[in-house]
């Protein structure tokens, strides 16, 4: 489910289902994002941070400009609802998250 951002109301807000082992690309928000997560385990990185294991109930506000990536652990699911800012521009799509870098933080 997706509630789109409009002129009134520049914040979107998604709930996202992640399938166990899907994750999305590098991203960035050049006006930010709260990530809420409702289920399941997911992860959340940072480019050259360590890897975040997220869980119910935790919440990660991704600052703007920032590139992370985010998706399932490889077991179970994630579910997250992502609450984001697109008053300074839409998402920017970056690199896939390789299968190496998937598996190295599965370590």
């Amino acid at each position: 489910m997706l509630i789109a951002a409009d002129s009134l109301n520049t914040t979107s807000v998604g709930n996202v289902n992640f399938e166990p082992g899907a994750r999305t690309k590098w991203h960035l928000h050049p006006g930010g994002q709260i990530l809420l997560s409702t289920d399941g385990v997911g992860y959340y990185q940072e480019k050259g941070q360590p890897k975040k294991i997220l869980r119910k109930g935790d919440v990660i506000k991704c600052p703007p400009n920032i590139q992370h990536w985010l998706g399932a652990s490889i077991d179970p699911y994630f579910v997250k609802v992502a609450i984001t800012n697109t008053k300074n521009g839409a998402p920017v799509w970056l690199e896939a998250v390789t299968n190496e870098i998937y598996r190295s933080l599965n370590k």
